[in-house]
């Protein structure tokens, strides 16, 4: 099987919850069953939050960069980024090697696509709709992402889960979010922020949902089988 290099650390439980998923994703019977990855867990990443919406921090490209090369030399085949907001940056990591790249956003927008889904929920980072990253991906197949008019407090949620609050108290907010956009419209609720991928018990009950991290789960098994 081949092997994905994974860039990681934003934020590290995330990329810890990618390889859980890739070891669900299998069904193996021994050890050599499973996905070869090689995981470069780098939480040293200038945060995307303070450069994208506080304006105030580094450009994260020049270590993704760095960090696609690394990959690159211990034997990658492959490389994926769980990180729905570091895909803004993915010039930085396709042009500093010339490895194919898993994009998480566009196999998050086939998968919307094939569900039937038209009005997608954004249950994600501002910083996605700022920088519009799922505007090329949604348009090429026809969806329309439904955002909320102050998205403020899904930044709190990420924030939290972030420094390390218990979920379960962070839950019902998520939750209260989740029924805001359905209320606006929307058909199909998406969680685009890694972190919010370890909440999902947190959605509505009855809600047709899809977890970006589960795309990119799927599309490491199938490159890895290929």
């Amino acid at each position: 099987m081949k092997t994905t290099g994974i860039l990681g650390g934003m934020g590290p439980e995330a990329t810890i919850l990618l390889m859980q998923k890739l070891l669900d994703a299998v069904p193996a019977r021994d050890d050599a069953d499973h996905i070869p990855l090689i995981v470069h867990q780098n939480p040293q990443v200038p945060s995307r939050i303070k450069a994208l919406i506080d304006g105030t921090g580094e450009d994260p490209s020049p270590v993704l960069a760095r960090m696609a090369q690394d990959l690159e030399r211990a034997g990658a085949a492959a490389l994926a980024m769980p990180c729905n907001t570091a895909h803004h940056y993915a010039a930085a990591v396709t042009g500093a090697t010339d490895l194919p790249f898993l994009d998480m956003l566009d196999l998050t927008a086939d998968t919307l696509a094939a569900s039937g889904a038209r009005k997608v929920g954004m249950l994600a980072s501002p910083a996605t709709r700022l920088t519009g990253v799922f505007t090329a991906p949604f348009e090429a197949r026809g969806l329309t992402p439904v955002t909320l008019a102050d998205d403020s407090p899904l930044l709190d949620i990420i924030r939290a889960v972030k420094a390390g609050q218990p979920l379960g108290q962070l839950a019902p907010q998520l939750e209260a979010q989740a029924r805001l956009l359905m209320d606006q419209g929307a058909d199909h609720l998406l969680i685009a922020c890694t972190e919010l991928s370890l909440m999902t018990d947190a959605l509505p009950d009855g809600a047709p949902w899809s977890d970006s991290l589960d795309c990119l789960v799927n599309g490491i098994v199938a490159f890895s089988k290929s």
